[in-house]
């Protein structure tokens, strides 16, 4: 029987042959996902795949909504929250 931690579904597993002959498993962690939007799902450009090989400096980007919203959708989030207020103060003084 295996090690419990290793009946994930979460590992991936490989069979291989040994020279014996005898068919052992090795067991790996699966790839993560592409980075998405979201708000629309699109695929996040300057976000890396691999998450934590690669240093903190590179896997978040430094901006508002960063590594979580694409370009097109901060720039309306941005805009709402911008445009929000204002329309919030003319209409509670009527």
């Amino acid at each position: 029987m295996v090690r419990p931690a290793l009946r994930s579904t979460t590992l991936k597993k490989k069979y291989k042959a040994t020279p014996g002959g005898k068919v052992v498993t090795h067991y790996s962690r699966k790839k993560a996902g592409i980075p998405h939007c979201a708000e629309c799902g699109a695929i996040l450009s300057g976000v890396p795949r691999e998450g934590a090989k690669v240093r903190s400096t590179r896997r978040n980007v430094h901006r508002p909504y960063g590594g979580k919203l694409c370009s097109r959708c901060t720039r309306e989030m941005i805009k709402n929250n911008a445009v929000l207020p204002l329309r919030g103060d003319t209409d509670a003084s009527n």
